[in-house]
C-alpha cells in the first residue's frame, strides 16, 4: 500500500544539502540547496518515506494537544522562564571555558533550538524551558561551545564532551523525541 504525503518545497542559499522536515502540526518541508533539481525532493522523500511515516504517526498522537499549539501566546508565557534558564546555565557551564560572548537572547523558532552569531550572540529558542533539563543544558551547552569553535568539527565536539562525554546519546535521544538541533 502506498501513503500519499503531501509537502512543500523551499530553496535555500543556506543549504548544503537536500533536508527533511516534519512539523508538530503535520505539515512536511523539503529543503533543497539551491541549483538541486526538483525532481531530487520526491526521490528523497521516497528514500525517507519509513522515517517521514514514522514522524508523522508521532506527531499525529499529539493532534489537539498543546504541543501542536505553540503559538506567540506561548512564547509570551514562556519567555521570561527560558531566559532566565539559558542565562543562569551559560554562566554556569561558561566557568569551565570562559568564552565571552554578547547577548544572551530568547527567539520564537519554528526549527531550531539554538544559534550563535560570528558576533558572539546566543541563541536559543523559548522551548528550552520546557525541555528536560539535560536536554536543555545540553543545547546550551552546544551553543556555547560555538563561541570556541564555530563549526562542528572534531575540536568542537571535544569542546562538548568536556561537560557531556555522552553527547551522542543525547542528541540521539533529541531526535528519538522529535527535537533536532541545527
Amino acid at each position: 500500500m502506498e501513503e500519499k504525503v503531501s509537502y512543500k518545497i523551499k530553496r535555500s542559499h543556506r543549504a548544503k544539502r537536500v533536508r527533511l522536515a516534519v512539523y508538530c502540526d503535520g505539515s512536511v518541508v523539503v529543503t533543497l540547496p539551491i541549483g538541486v533539481q526538483e525532481t531530487l525532493a520526491e526521490k528523497f522523500v521516497r528514500e525517507k518515506s519509513q522515517w517521514l511515516l514514522s514522524k508523522l504517526a508521532f506527531f499525529k498522537q499529539f493532534q489537539g494537544s498543546s504541543l501542536t499549539h505553540y503559538g506567540h501566546k506561548e512564547y509570551l508565557k514562556h519567555k521570561e522562564e527560558a531566559s532566565e534558564l539559558a542565562t543562569a546555565r551559560v554562566k554556569y557551564y561558561n566557568r569551565l571555558f570562559g568564552f565571552s560572548y554578547n547577548t544572551i537572547n530568547i527567539k520564537n523558532q519554528r526549527t531550531r533550538w539554538g544559534s550563535c552569531s560570528k558576533k558572539g550572540n546566543l541563541n536559543f529558542n523559548y522551548k528550552i524551558a520546557l525541555l528536560p533539563s539535560k536536554l536543555a543544558d545540553y543545547i546550551i551547552v552546544h551553543e556555547l561551545c560555538h563561541l570556541g569553535e564555530f563549526n562542528h568539527s572534531r575540536k568542537f565536539w571535544n569542546l562538548v564532551s568536556n561537560v557531556f562525554p555522552n553527547f551522542r546519546e543525547l542528541r540521539n535521544e533529541m531526535k528519538k523525541s522529535g527535537v533536532i538541533l541545527s
